[in-house]
């Protein structure tokens, strides 16, 4: 370079030859930088474990290795559709989509391969560290709430037509899968769309607290085993003490081998809370008898006895029992998705009668 001092021109190579180990003259790969938009946005809300809606979009200059990451905002963001799921896999034409719980706002992120999303957190990652893109959204407006309402045993249940995520995975929940026959009992049927099966579920609209709870059930000996017929409490705000979660469980989960049914007091993953019982053919009664303390849980043969000298299967908790708040008891009838043995056939379960002593 005639004309130009050495020094100069020694400087202008050292930083052409650090620009380009850098990389930061240009792109990596000259193209654009990765974007995320929503198609479809669930509505506002204020959250909870037991609501869910479906999110979706679509990614712009993802490479392969690349997965989105979903969080809901409620407080905290909250990673999404569970801890234990927290990737959502990007498909062939570039969208994304899953399920989520509900909150303020939404937000995707694009990382990169062997990136780990933390559970919960403050505020949002900028790009940067394996976050190759961030996108966030409101919250949809909520469509008008049409929910169907059954009147059951003297209590009226709302028939739930949202997602949910019982037995470990999220699934549909059909109102057309609920029904009541001419002597008014209750059926509960597991149905099949072309690509999944749905479920049912029905919450009652009250809650008693302390008392004796009894559920009179025909015969649901020959249930599949990949079936699941829960009868449980819950309480949506009740986080401090599990939901106030406690369960009465017909289910093999899966293992043709194993016992069919058992009682439970969350968290279900402490061994002294779950107690596996058979459960015999013929019309049963399943009875929880909440008290301070203690919830006594029985099953007996026939309908609605409130006692007898030889039950089928008892157990007693103390530890982990919950005290009284807003649980109110639902009915479910529903797949478990990770069984040995997938559900073969539709499923149907009837309850005769549900009855609450003080």
């Amino acid at each position: 370079m005639p004309g130009v001092p050495r020094y100069l021109r020694r400087r202008k190579f050292l930083l052409a030859a650090l620009c380009i180990l850098l990389g930061g003259c240009h792109s990596h790969d000259g193209g654009p930088r990765p974007t995320i938009e929503f198609l479809k946005v669930p509505p506002a809300g204020a959250g909870g474990p037991n609501k869910l809606d479906i999110i979706e979009g679509r990614v712009s200059g993802a490479h392969d290795g690349q997965q989105i990451v979903l969080y809901a905002k409620a407080g905290n963001w909250w990673i999404q559709p569970m801890a234990y799921q927290p990737f959502t896999n990007i498909q062939s034409d570039s969208t994304w989509k899953n399920s989520t719980h509900l909150g303020t706002e939404y937000a995707a992120l694009l990382v990169e391969s062997g990136y780990h999303p933390l559970d919960k957190m403050d505020a949002l990652p900028t790009e940067g560290s394996g976050v190759a893109a961030v996108a966030t959204v409101k919250g949809g407006n909520a469509p008008p709430t049409m929910s169907k309402t059954i009147q059951f045993s003297g209590y009226e249940w709302t028939v739930r037509d949202t997602l949910g995520e019982r037995n470990g995975s999220p699934h549909d929940n059909d109102p057309t899968n609920v029904s009541l026959d001419s002597k008014g009992f209750l059926h509960l049927r597991i149905g099949r769309k072309p690509d999944q099966w749905t479920c049912s579920e029905v919450i009652m609209t009250r809650h008693f607290g302390y008392g004796t709870y009894l559920f009179s059930v025909q015969d649901i000996s020959q249930l599949e085993p990949a079936a699941v017929l829960g009868i449980f409490t819950y309480d949506e705000l009740g986080t401090d003490q599990n939901h106030r979660e406690m369960d009465i469980e017909i289910s093999r989960w899966g293992d043709p081998n194993d016992k069919n049914g058992q009682y439970v007091v969350q968290p279900y993953y402490v061994p002294a809370n779950v107690s596996r019982i058979t459960v015999p053919p013929g019309p049963l009664t399943f009875s929880l008898h909440w008290e301070p303390g203690k919830a006594t849980f029985e099953t007996v043969r026939g309908n609605m006895p409130t006692s007898s000298p030889h039950p089928v299967a008892v157990h007693v908790f103390t530890s982990d029992v919950p005290s009284p708040g807003s649980e109110s008891v639902r009915l479910n009838l529903c797949p478990f998705n990770y069984s040995k043995v997938p559900l073969q056939h539709q499923a149907e379960v009837v309850i005769e009668r549900v009855q609450y002593l003080p």
